[in-house]
């Protein structure tokens, strides 16, 4: 890591852009300033060419154990219809390349949200998921409700959602949450080995992916059918597509430009 934002830090490795919360003595509870460099950072490396793969991770103890309450204490509706409290929040679903959260310790409220948002989640066996917002009189606003129906389902949701209760890595997986978990002390280089096996893939065609499975959840399948197809065309105006043909027919390792 060698950018110091305020509350986070930044670097870029073996072309991941890695961004790591740093609050840990507030277990990296999320206020607007930190939301807004997270996001400003997500940015930042979706337009830098060196950048592959977005890295998602935290510091001590926990990913990111909620909202900061101290912050939001003492709002009203208006203030925070003025504030425009999620509009940071709704851009990082127009991030290009793809995210990988790795997740340890609590994940909870808004730090679940910032994980729900990632496109591949890496957990460690001691991680604990959460949404508490019900016992403290508010909800989900980050699209915790949403993201998380969408990937576990109605009935599933709605006992996270209104009690509260915790549950742990295993369970994550089981949902479909996490797409694997890892021994706490391998966190770090699984995700390492995930991004760059990523990373080394042709920029466009994991970009057109990515927007592809998001389009899933939003279109109907004919019409998911029809963007998939756009995108797979597409892909043959590039030179990475020639040269990745090129290279499996002559039995050599490819070299992809971007392009």
């Amino acid at each position: 890591m060698n950018n110091q934002w305020m509350y986070i830090q930044t670097g870029i490795e073996k072309n991941a852009g890695t961004i790591l919360l740093n609050r840990p003595e507030v277990l990296n509870a999320l206020n607007t300033k930190m939301v807004s460099e997270i996001v400003q950072a997500m940015e930042n490396f979706d337009q830098d060419q060196s950048v592959k793969v977005i890295v998602l991770q935290g510091a001590g103890r926990a990913f990111a154990a909620g909202a900061d309450i101290d912050e939001m204490l003492d709002k009203n509706s208006i203030e925070l219809e003025l504030l425009n409290q999620f509009s940071d929040w709704d851009r990082i679903a127009r991030i290009k390349k793809p995210i990988i959260g790795a997740v340890h310790g609590f994940v909870l409220g808004g730090g679940f949200e910032l994980a729900l948002c990632c496109d591949i989640l890496l957990a460690s066996q001691n991680t604990e998921f959460g949404f508490p917002e019900a016992g403290l009189g508010i909800m989900p606003g980050a699209g915790g409700t949403q993201r998380l129906t969408k990937l576990i389902g109605h009935t599933r949701a709605m006992k996270w959602l209104l009690t509260g209760e915790r549950f742990w890595a295993a369970d994550a997986l089981r949902y479909g949450i996490v797409s694997s978990i890892v021994p706490d002390e391998l966190l770090v280089e699984e995700t390492e080995k995930m991004a760059e096996a990523i990373a080394k893939k042709p920029l466009l065609s994991v970009r057109l992916i990515k927007e592809s499975v998001h389009k899933a959840n939003e279109l109907s399948l004919t019409e998911g059918m029809q963007q998939e197809r756009k995108n797979f065309y597409i892909l043959f105006s590039s030179e990475d597509q020639k040269e990745g043909m090129r290279a499996y027919k002559e039995e050599r390792k490819a070299d992809f430009k971007g392009r």
